[in-house]
């Protein structure tokens, strides 16, 4: 979750692409706003299901145009066994406001 999070700070469209599973990786992803400054992440909770899936719920929070933002989620992920890298599925929403 903390890589991931990096690289939605550095514009890493090609690593966050990397690592979400075949399953629900979108095609591409758009570029974030211009302005758009990520200015922490929290994770509150990490739960192994098994040895292959795992949850992440975190928050994350920018600032966008002089207003603050929040992103309350619980991300699913996937370990692949072959290569033990684990990957995001997909995640539910908690929250996502100022």
């Amino acid at each position: 979750m903390r890589s991931r999070y990096s690289a939605y700070v550095l514009g890493l469209t090609d690593y966050l692409l990397a690592t979400w599973h075949p399953s629900t990786r979108p095609a591409a992803l758009e570029p974030d706003e211009p302005g758009l400054k990520w200015l922490g992440l929290e994770v509150r909770n990490h739960t192994a299901q098994d040895a292959d899936h795992a949850t992440v719920e975190f928050v994350a929070r920018s600032k966008l145009g002089g207003r603050a933002f929040r992103l309350h989620e619980t991300s699913r992920f996937i370990r692949d066994p072959a290569s033990g890298r684990w990957t995001y599925v997909d995640g539910d929403l908690h929250s996502r406001n100022a």
